[in-house]
């Protein structure tokens, strides 16, 4: 099997159908959705999009889950659901926070957004081994793959197991432009698709969502990512 990884869409429906195209030439056998997928300017469009594609797994993430919540009533989160309707409200509720798959050349991988134990865990492909290792508790498989910092990596630790970051569709923090997943199998491969972004920027911009301005402002700076590793260090008390 080999499996397509894309994590961290935030509703991007063009940086979305780029990197699908992408997908349709890599042979995959799998999607797997790794969370954070609605929240964002085109919400029922992504999941739309994806329900239109056969095998496609899903796990949930921390804003997918705010939406889920209605996040205290937070205008980005209520348009957002108010968006998706009560049956894709549903299907997101009925997603698991990770997945296990077998994949060719590599064996029993872990899919989870974050952690495996929460889907908002802060770490980096710097944070000390022993603090990874606490977030992860005893993992049966000696690779995951995560998402939730929207910066690529694959690092391995000492003992064996490797974390692999697969970056973020809709909203990288990269340097340059573009649309970030990773393909699995045989090995790992960090991907990077390219795409439009000043006509997404456009599009996000005409279609009304109460995040647009920042999601635009995510899209056109390009943010440096040993910054962004550094602030992500900064957040978790490093």
């Amino acid at each position: 099997m080999r499996v397509a990884a894309l994590y961290d869409v935030h509703g991007n429906l063009p940086a979305l159908e780029a990197v699908l195209d992408d997908v349709e030439h890599a042979s995959v056998d799998a999607v797997v959705c790794g969370g954070d997928l609605v929240a964002g300017p085109f919400p029922a469009e992504v999941l739309d999009r994806l329900a239109a594609r056969p095998s496609v797994r899903y796990l949930r993430g921390n804003a997918d889950r705010s939406v889920l919540e209605r996040d205290d009533a937070s205008p980005e989160a209520l348009w957002c659901a108010e968006r998706l309707g009560r049956d894709r409200l549903e299907a997101i509720a009925s997603w698991p926070t990770t997945v296990r798959l077998t994949v060719d050349g590599l064996g029993p991988v872990l899919f989870c957004h974050a952690t495996p134990r929460s889907d908002e865990s802060l770490f980096t492909r710097i944070t000390p081994e022993a603090d990874v290792l606490e977030l992860f508790g005893p993992v049966e498989t000696d690779l995951v793959v995560c998402g939730h910092t929207h910066v690529q990596f694959d690092r391995t630790l000492p003992g064996g197991l490797r974390i692999v970051n697969a970056g973020s569709v809709g909203m990288p923090y990269e340097g340059r432009p573009g649309a970030f997943w990773a393909l699995l199998g045989p090995d790992v491969e960090l991907r990077r698709t390219e795409y439009d972004v000043d006509a997404a920027v456009a599009s996000i911009r005409a279609g009304g969502s109460p995040a647009a301005g920042r999601v635009v402002e995510w899209l056109s700076d390009s943010y440096d990512p040993e910054e962004v590793t550094a602030y992500w260090e900064s957040r978790r008390g490093a």
